[in-house]
């Protein structure tokens, strides 16, 4: 029967239904879960015997680079990238290649072999946002989503700056439907803009050229019309200073700006069963704390201020991150913040693309490889680990490499394996430069994480931060029959035995997508339908028509004329109708 599958006597992490390592049954029928099948659905349905295996739902990554222009530039500016990783075609699958950047469906075939079903692309500029959605929709086996990058938009940094936040309000939701996209993305608030001019923003109250706005503003206004609106997720925010010596002072007050701002989660949906409140709770979802963690004043001296930012998150409510891991080897930065990506070119020498300057972006493409030898590279690589292991809550946290900008999400596997073993951590340490040691806190770190964390880092967390719980990242009856079989046995689970974890986490055993198997062992067995998900957000008519007439007669002086069918309200849902 499709879609209906029984998976028996595996030993089940499920943490939005407080399920830690239960002995148990999972069900799927008609491609979600549920509580029991019948004896004559039995006899139809496919059966995984999980005996001795460790059962979790689907992987869910709130913040990955796998779709859109700036993607699509990383991959075509690096042919060496596609030598060293190819995948043949066979009668199933489609041929590709790419190691940090993969193709399209190279990419797809990747993510469901690790366990993962579920991956949102971390930044779409409007203006390029066909482009991301072709590419979403290329990509085999993954439910997807993106985050509308709206931190430096002309129209946005006008209504905030007149304190006209009803329009805004409007615009915003204008810009979801029309877009089709999930959540709202802020990249170096007031930053990007000054990109134009070859400039940057230094603090949070230096105004930027022309809107006059300061990075302060942007953030707070952003996140008062996030919750306003009822978004199903925070603001994703990629602070000021990313990559900087220095950058965490900054980052840290970025943070104490949506500090009491009340969330409001307006989601017209069905809500899967769930023990613990699904519905999320932070008001700003940090994004790669790593990058934004840097303390010192310049390359000479700089070490980790992780632990001062990990030392607020712990004493407030508001916030969410994710690591932005640096697991070694090679990676492919990409950034809709552009003076970053220009800064580092400097420091590297390395061939560099510079796109969306005239638009309401500014993005930037750099190869890099992360090198054990390299004082500061070891450095980012302990600082990672750092954002996951000194922050007590795993609640706060989520498990990335800012793919592919820290290293391809292939290398999640040995990111789960370092948190989960102090053994493979000191393994490491002794391959690092002295200053993963000297300069971070982590040598003193003891802690291992556990099964049952590593499935809030890297399925339900992500799920409850964006919104997703009602279907995704859980187990319980009505979620998605999204499903990971790793053959990895809790009841002997040996941190020591580092090398085991990695060969679980690299290939799990199966990968079920909606009741289907879709990969056993790695290796890719059905391609079921997928979805992309985007958010309708509403607001009084009157209020989007007066808008609307700002935005007509602002885009004149835009990048590209504004088509008179983009002011019409259901233009794109007839164009788009995959949900």
């Amino acid at each position: 029967m499709a879609g209906t599958i029984a998976i028996k006597n595996g030993y089940v992490f499920d943490p939005l239904n407080e399920i830690n390592g239960e002995k148990m049954d999972i069900f799927v029928r008609d491609g979600k879960v549920v509580k029991e099948l019948s004896a004559a659905e039995m006899k139809e349905a496919k059966v995984i015997d999980a005996s001795g295996m460790t059962v979790m739902p689907g992987g869910v990554d709130s913040h990955s680079h796998v779709a859109g222009a700036k993607v699509n530039a990383g991959r075509s500016m690096r042919p060496e990238d596609h030598y060293k990783a190819n995948l043949n075609k066979t009668a199933l699958t489609h041929s590709g290649s790419g190691y940090t950047v993969p193709s399209v469906f190279k990419q797809g075939y990747d993510y469901a072999a690790m366990g993962y079903t579920t991956v949102f692309e971390a930044a779409v500029p409007p203006l390029e946002a066909r482009h991301t959605h072709e590419e979403m929709r290329a990509t085999p086996l993954l439910d997807m989503g993106g985050y509308l990058v709206l931190g430096n938009n002309f129209f946005l940094m006008r209504y905030i700056r007149n304190g006209d936040m009803e329009k805004a309000a409007a615009y915003v939701a204008w810009m979801m439907k029309t877009h089709k996209t999930y959540g709202i993305k802020c990249v170096n608030p007031a930053g990007v803009e000054n990109w134009a001019w070859g400039k940057n923003v230094s603090d949070l109250d230096e105004a930027n050229i022309h809107f006059e706005i300061t990075p302060r503003e942007v953030i707070k206004g952003l996140t008062e019309i996030n919750e306003t609106l009822g978004m199903p997720m925070p603001v994703h925010l990629h602070a000021n200073n990313l990559g900087h010596p220095g950058c965490y002072a900054i980052t840290k007050d970025s943070l104490k700006i949506p500090d009491g701002v009340k969330t409001k989660q307006s989601m017209d949906v069905e809500w899967a069963e769930t023990k613990i409140d699904p519905s999320r709770d932070r008001s700003v979802y940090l994004t790669h704390l790593m990058f934004n963690s840097f303390a010192g004043t310049t390359w000479a001296d700089c070490e980790s201020g992780v632990k001062d930012i990990a030392d607020y998150i712990n004493n407030r409510d508001h916030v969410v991150i994710d690591s932005g891991c640096t697991p070694f080897g090679e990676a492919t930065v990409m950034t809709g913040d552009g003076p970053a990506i220009h800064d580092l070119y400097t420091l590297t020498g390395n061939k560099w693309s510079n796109t969306d300057i005239e638009m309401e972006c500014g993005s930037g493409v750099i190869p890099f490889t992360y090198l054990k030898s390299n004082p500061v590279h070891s450095l980012q690589w302990a600082m990672g680990l750092e954002c996951l292991l000194l922050i007590n809550d795993p609640w706060k946290t989520i498990m990335t490499t800012d793919s592919p900008n820290g290293g391809p999400f292939t290398k999640y596997p040995e990111v789960m394996t370092w948190i989960m073993s102090e053994a493979f951590r000191k393994q490491t340490f002794g391959e690092c430069h002295k200053w993963a040691n000297d300069r971070s806190a982590l040598g003193g770190v003891n802690r291992e994480l556990s099964l049952y964390d590593l499935a809030i880092l890297t399925r339900a967390n992500p799920a409850k931060t964006i919104g997703m719980a009602h279907r995704k990242g859980s187990l319980g009856v009505g979620a998605d029959g999204d499903v990971t079989v790793y053959n990895l046995n809790p009841q002997q689970l040996d941190a020591n035995n580092y090398e085991a974890l990695l060969q679980a986490f690299r290939k799990a055993e199966y990968t079920v997508k909606g009741g289907e198997i879709v990969a056993v062992k790695g290796e890719i067995v059905s391609l079921p339908e997928k979805r992309t998900y985007y958010s309708e957000v509403h607001v009084e008519n009157e209020r989007e028509k007066e808008m609307l007439a700002d935005v007509k007669e602002w885009f004149t002086y835009y990048t590209l004329a504004l088509p008179t069918t983009l002011l019409q309200r259901n233009t794109w849902q007839t164009r788009l109708p995959y949900r």
